[in-house]
């Protein structure tokens, strides 16, 4: 994505209501599309394509997590750390400081408790 359409869709995502609900219910804690739901009072279509954009924006991240069946499912968990917008040479500028993700050993490791 080009760093200007970057920069507009998340102004778009963070003037949505239920974007900015899903990047806080994220913030500690990985939920599910069904918890994000009943947190958001949203229902599933909606949670799914706010997902979808705020991973696209590098915003959020999907994980897949184990059911006690053997079954997975996926998990969202909030990658921004912190927005500044600067107005620079009469444009305004936009950062975005991600928190990072899991390495793959981590990752690993998590799944594998869950077994």
């Amino acid at each position: 994505m080009s760093g200007d359409r970057l920069s507009s869709e998340v102004y778009s995502l963070l003037d949505d209501e239920y974007a900015r609900a899903i990047l806080t219910s994220t913030n500690t804690t990985a939920k599910s599309a069904k918890e994000l739901s009943e947190e958001c009072n949203a229902s599933l279509p909606t949670i799914y394509r706010r997902t979808e954009r705020l991973i696209d924006c590098g915003l959020l991240e999907e994980r897949t997590e184990l059911r006690g069946d053997g079954h997975h499912y996926s998990v969202y968990k909030a990658r921004l750390k912190r927005i500044t917008i600067e107005l620079e040479d009469d444009e305004l500028k936009l950062g975005i400081e991600k928190q990072q993700p899991k390495n793959m050993a981590d990752r690993f490791t998590d799944i594998w408790d869950q077994i």
